[in-house]
């Protein structure tokens, strides 16, 4: 595909002898707990999964969802500033990869548009899960590119070891200026575990390596000024450059749990408050004069409308519950209940809001774990309603209630000879019922197969071959107005047809005791595809591709095809070179998506291939990590093409608690990120060519683990 396509798939054959030479002790993978069915590794399924553990998360932390699990395989960033993004998986993101807190869905906005704030980032977090491919299916049609599942551990299935235990962190920034804090902790008594965590962040402005605007977009700008247009505006906008304005970041997170864990039952109750409030970059630009006017008043009013940000408040409620059964059929029964009240509302200026969204909803799922005969597995049943609206002068979405009962049935069994099979059904109604346009519904099914073989040496070979089907979400069904997230009007179409998809997947991995490589691919076509692309709208009775001074964008359907998929690698040595303990990673990424008419699918993350090495001296450390992006030349219809990029990160920490500073995991750190100052852009986010990612950030921080 590329030379860096084929320099990163030699790379784990370069691998491949060294580790093979010691294959008698296993390391084993993490369980994968947001799987449906029986506690499974990450190495026995077929679809690509990972984990991520506290430490890990700490280490990785950035200050949204998605720019955290950047670096993750097969996952890239809405990046929308540091106030808001979502990871997208395998090129699909926002209404195609659930994002969930403790195996039910987080219930906010953040799906409706890429200005909204995920309400789950990780800082808080216990560890993160990540399935890709048909694995996620047992979720519904929402999650037909993948899971995202971020764990608080407020309420805890297993009595500790530890009467007391947790950690206190934090972190300053320098690209801006920001500080980033949290704790957890959990205290047992008897059979009671009280579980409480808290965090917060206070981040400026931040540093960017030149202009806000891209090169292509500022060409294209002059292009214009020579056509005659004033270039009043256009100079202003390129003295942005050096710090991207309205770019802060503040949020607070509390959280408590109460857990009661008997010998064969648990059950407990949490609630998370989180608040925010964080600036909206690359808004307004068409409204920057601010060049000598001499009316304040005026000059302030220009100031405060080029300056919006968003005020989010969002109070969740968790009970979850569950029982061994053992009886012969029934394994056990596991029931999840979140509630959540969540609101934001967007600021023109100070003292001046605008648009107010709301979301507000109760999810539930109840699943039974059972044999029969060799075969294990779960079948359950999943419930969801909520209201979503937005009201205010640029709510572009009107009141919608979805309302949505799904069953499932997930099943798996292996062989003595490492011979096995699994698979899964799906059944959902969904109503979407909008207060303008009316309701409209969907009958959805969806379906899996695989089979898997594992081998004496390590190795392990599958394929799985699935059929998603998911309904419309509220925006792509009944949107209407400006949306100046994207600078665009949308236009959504109440009569929009369920989205399909057939899904082939194939792995290959093998695993030793120093080391594994792998890779998955994949291949999956859309029938009635949904994308937002250039169209027309009604304005002043005369039809037009302009509307509110904005370019109409409508959500439209037709076939598309992606072909994509990773490949990875990791290799540890002890006592290596420099008397060291070493530990190396890799991963490659790379994914095309194709509509049927001969277009691109908008907003498709280019190849990118990321690469780490670690030594370890007992109590110190030293790391390095490296990313390159390719450009990004297969853009969606109105859409620029994305430079790529070269990054490089550099990490020394020492363990503290090797002097009897706290307990395992206590570390001191320093971390230069992005050391070279790159200019980053990403292809997934829509404000690409208006705002680049974080420049060269010096990052020191403390880990106090007890």
């Amino acid at each position: 595909m590329s030379r860096l396509l084929l320099l990163a798939s030699m790379s784990p054959l370069v691998l491949m002898p060294a580790a093979m030479a010691q294959d008698d002790e296993r390391r084993e993978a993490p369980v994968i707990v947001t799987a449906p069915g029986p506690d499974r590794s990450a190495d026995e399924l077929v679809g690509n999964a990972t984990a991520i553990d506290r430490e890990d998360i700490l280490q990785d932390l950035s200050s949204t969802l998605g720019d955290t699990l950047d670096r993750q395989p097969g996952v890239t960033t809405t990046f929308f500033g540091q106030g808001a993004s979502r990871p997208v998986l395998r090129g699909l993101g926002a209404e195609r990869v659930q994002v969930l807190t403790n195996g039910i869905g987080v219930i906010d906005a953040s799906a409706a548009s890429p200005d909204h704030q995920v309400s789950a980032d990780g800082i808080d977090a216990e560890a993160i899960e990540i399935l890709r491919g048909p694995a996620a299916l047992a979720y519904g049609g929402q999650a037909i590119g993948g899971v995202v599942n971020v764990i608080d551990g407020l309420i805890v299935e297993e009595l500790p070891d530890a009467p007391m235990s947790g950690d206190l962190f934090g972190a300053y920034n320098s690209v801006n200026e920001g500080t980033e804090l949290a704790g957890r902790g959990q205290f047992v008594a008897g059979d009671f575990v009280l579980s409480l965590s808290a965090s917060q962040r206070d981040f400026d402005n931040f540093d960017i390596p030149d202009f806000a605007e891209s090169s292509l977009l500022r060409a294209l700008e002059e292009a214009e000024e020579d056509h005659g247009d004033d270039d009043d505006d256009h100079e202003e906008e390129e003295e942005v450059r050096d710090t991207l304005e309205n770019s802060f970041l503040e949020t607070q997170t509390l959280a408590a749990g109460l857990s009661w864990v008997g010998d064969n039952a648990f059950l407990g109750v949490a609630v998370r408050q989180q608040t925010s409030e964080y600036g909206l970059p690359g808004h307004g630009h068409e409204h920057e004069e601010g060049h000598g006017d001499d009316d304040d008043d005026h000059g302030d009013e220009e100031e405060e409308e080029e300056n919006p940000f968003i005020d989010l408040e969002q109070t969740r409620i968790d009970i979850r519950g569950g029982v061994t059964v053992n009886n012969g059929f029934l394994t056990d029964v596991t029931g999840s209940l979140a509630i959540v009240d969540y609101e934001h509302t967007e600021f023109e200026a100070p003292g001046e809001a605008g648009t107010v969204y709301e979301s507000d909803g109760v999810e539930g799922r109840l699943e039974f774990g059972h044999e029969i005969g060799n075969f294990a597995g779960a079948f359950g049943v999943q419930f969801l309603d909520k209201t979503l609206d937005a009201t205010g002068a640029e709510a572009f979405i009107s009141e919608t209630d979805t309302q949505s009962v799904g069953v499932f049935l997930y099943e798996t069994q292996e062989w003595a000879s490492g011979f096995g099979v699994e698979g899964g059904l799906r059944a959902e109604q969904v109503e979407l019922d909008n207060v303008n346009a009316g309701s409209v519904d969907f009958s959805l099914f969806s379906g899996s197969v695989g089979i898997h073989q594992h081998f004496a040496s390590g190795l392990f070979l599958g394929g799985q071959v699935s059929y998603a089907e998911r309904a419309p979400n509220e925006s792509e069904l009944f949107a209407f107005g400006p949306h100046l997230a994207t600078q665009q009007f949308e236009v959504g179409n109440a009569s929009l047809n369920k989205e399909t998809g057939l899904n082939l997947e194939a792995t290959a991995r093998w695993r030793g005791d120093n080391g594994g490589i792998g890779i998955n691919v994949f291949a999956t076509e859309f029938n009635d595809f949904i994308y937002l692309t250039p169209g027309l709208a009604f304005e002043d009775g005369v039809v037009s591709d302009e509307a509110d001074g904005l370019p109409v964008f409508a959500f439209t359907q037709e076939g598309a095809s992606f072909l994509g998929g990773e490949i990875y690698a990791d290799y540890a040595i002890d006592g290596g070179p420099l008397g060291a303990d070493w530990t190396f990673d890799a991963s490659l990424d790379f994914v095309e998506g194709d509509l049927d008419s001969g277009g691109n699918v908008p907003f498709i993350p280019p190849v990118t291939l990321n690469a780490g090495a670690n030594a370890e001296w007992g109590a110190y450390a030293f790391g390095a990590a490296i990313t390159v992006a390719e450009d990004q030349v297969d853009e969606g219809e109105g859409s620029l093409i994305t430079d790529g990029y070269t990054t490089l990160d550099l990490r020394g920490s020492v363990a503290l608690s090797e002097f009897g500073i706290g307990a395992d995991g206590t570390q001191a750190f320093v971390e230069a990120r992005n050391v070279t100052d790159e200019e980053v852009r990403y292809a997934t986010s829509v404000l690409k060519d208006v705002a680049p990612a974080p420049g060269q950030n010096i990052r020191v921080g403390v880990r106090v683990a007890f």
